[in-house]
């Protein structure tokens, strides 16, 4: 092993099936710049020179292999035509669609994905790596971060706080609304400079060889764009550890083409060796 690779050449590594010398150190750390930059968070996600200012300062003292240009649930939604309410900086915003649909079905008025890549904060993100990128003799890795089709499905579809809901109450065409959305912004991420491309995406109970492959074929064309462009794929499930778990043979027969990363919570209760 060479020990010497930068984070650039293990990412590349990885594509062609090499293990790496060591563990990536990536953190998902954002929102914190903020506090970095001393301003409020919603100037913060509007304003590229603040968030490169402290993506620089946190790597500097994290001494990360990567940083994530940006990261934010909600980027596609509001990309779509959605208004965030931010009662306070500490929770969630709330989704407020212009044109308010029935839960399950789609809000009328979307933007179509080839829209929502030019509206919303996507522009802000495509800069703030435009920017990364041009830092000179760059060797860390630029994460752009997607949330995945079922997690922005369930947000179109209004149905992500509802309690054990399962993909049957996705109606097929907000799957393939957000299948594309998320292609179309990890193109336009990856034309700016990514080198890594993290797809957050949910799980539910309702897993079965049929959905996880209907699941796949869903996420295959983000992940085809990510390879052709020579980046890395990363699928991080954040959510459902018990189905995770529970499901596991099933979503590891899928070829996903990437990197698989399970929740930590399942990480510790697989058999040794298999990730």
């Amino acid at each position: 092993m060479n020990l010497s690779l930068t984070p650039r050449q293990m990412a590349k590594g990885v594509l062609n099936g090499d293990l790496p010398s060591r563990p990536l150190l990536l953190p998902i750390v954002f929102s914190l710049g903020a506090k970095v930059e001393n301003v409020p968070l919603n100037a913060f996600l509007n304003n590229p020179t603040k968030i490169v200012s402290a993506l620089r300062q946190m790597r500097s003292n994290l001494h990360a292999d990567g940083v994530a240009c940006y990261f934010d649930p909600y980027l596609e939604a509001e990309a779509l035509g959605a208004t965030l309410e931010r009662k306070s900086e500490d929770q969630p915003p709330v989704v407020h669609w212009q044109h308010s649909a029935r839960v399950g079905k789609l809000p009328e008025g979307l933007r179509s994905p080839e829209e929502a890549v030019q509206n919303g904060r996507i522009p802000v993100a495509v800069e703030v790596i435009r920017r990364m990128n041009s830092v000179p003799n760059r060797d860390f890795l630029l994460q752009a971060h997607v949330s995945g089709p079922i997690a922005l499905a369930s947000r179109i579809a209004q149905v992500e706080k509802q309690e054990n809901w399962t993909t049957t109450a996705l109606p097929a065409e907000a799957l393939e609304l957000a299948s594309s959305v998320v292609t179309q912004a990890v193109t336009t991420f990856l034309e700016a400079g990514a080198d890594l491309i993290v797809i957050h995406e949910k799980t539910t109970n309702e897993i079965t060889a049929k959905s996880c492959e209907e699941w796949a074929n869903l996420l295959s064309p983000a992940i085809n764009v990510t390879r052709f462009y020579e980046a890395l794929p990363v699928l991080l499930l954040l959510t459902g550890s018990n189905a995770v778990l529970e499901n596991w043979d099933k979503i590891v027969g899928q070829s996903w083409d990437g990197v698989l990363c399970p929740p930590a919570s399942v990480l510790s209760k697989l058999p040794e060796g298999i990730c």
